[in-house]
Order: structure tokens, then C-alpha cells, then sequence
């Protein structure tokens, strides 16, 4: 199973990069866990958000590797615990997809992209600035591995 993070934004200052890094390595290598990062559609005066939304899915549509689960995160997704992400990830792994989780850009996901995901998941109810969602999406994700290995990293 392959999980590509397809996140709009580039150039995260190091500390982000660091954070990321420190999780994907420790992703089991069955996982295939990589990060796509997709340049923003700048927002000028003559664009409105929708029509960044939309360019901007466009480019996020074009890195979804073929018939991968698509996983949105949106602040309205559904508010799952870790065992529960756990729990997807193992039915999942099970039905043999690839899975691709976006992150859109600063002025969200284009509602035609969300409505094409499998699923919207939110990862919390404050407001996040983007790399740092990089960074608890891996986090969570290495988490929801441990859990499902029996690991002691995570402890109820």
C-alpha cells in the first residue's frame, strides 16, 4: 500500500521539513509514505478564492496516484480519535488501495474535490497553519501503525 500526502504549499521552513521527515522515516516501509507537495496558485487581486480553489485542484487531481482512496482533510471532516484512524487504515490495508490524503492550500479545498473524496477527515478544531498539519497528520498516522503493531509508542 502506498500513502501520498499531497500537500499544497512549498518552501516550509526547516523546523517543518524536520518534523515531517522524523515521521515518514519511522512509517513501515510496506507503507510507501511519501510527500507531494504542490506549488499554491498565488491570489492576486484578480482571483477569487473559488477560482484558486478550483486551479488548485486541478493540480492536486493530477498527483493522486490512479484508483488511490482519496482522503480530504477539512475543518468540517468527520472528528476521529486515533483508534479510529487506526481502525480505517487497517480496513484500508485490507481492500489493497493506495491512498492519497490532501491538504489544500490557504483557502481550503475546491468543494467539487471534496465532494470526490472517500472521506473528510478534521484534525482538529483549531485552526492550523499548514506545515504544521503536515507534521500531525504524520504524527497521527505513525501513531495509528503503532497501535495496530501492538507498539507501546502510543498508551491509552
Amino acid at each position: 500500500m502506498q500513502i501520498t500526502v499531497i500537500a499544497v504549499g512549498h518552501k516550509m521552513p526547516g523546523w517543518i521539513e524536520n518534523g515531517f521527515k522524523e515521521y515518514a522515516k519511522r512509517m513501515p516501509a510496506e507503507w510507501h509514505f511519501s510527500l507531494r507537495e504542490l506549488k499554491p496558485i498565488e491570489r492576486n487581486g484578480n482571483r477569487s478564492a473559488e477560482s484558486v480553489m478550483e486551479a488548485e485542484a486541478v493540480r492536486i487531481r493530477a498527483a493522486i496516484p490512479k484508483n488511490a482512496r482519496l482522503i480530504a482533510l477539512d475543518e468540517h471532516g468527520k472528528d476521529l480519535t486515533t483508534m479510529a484512524l487506526a481502525e480505517n487504515i487497517k480496513r484500508w490495508q485490507q481492500d489493497g488501495r493506495d491512498i492519497a490524503i490532501i491538504i489544500g492550500g490557504a483557502d481550503g479545498l475546491d468543494p467539487l474535490l471534496k465532494k470526490e473524496s472517500e472521506q473528510l477527515i478534521r484534525l482538529s478544531s483549531l485552526t492550523l497553519p499548514h506545515g504544521m498539519v503536515r507534521i500531525l497528520l504524520a504524527e497521527q498516522l505513525y501513531r495509528a501503525h503503532t497501535i495496530l503493531q501492538n507498539h507501546p509508542y502510543h498508551r491509552s
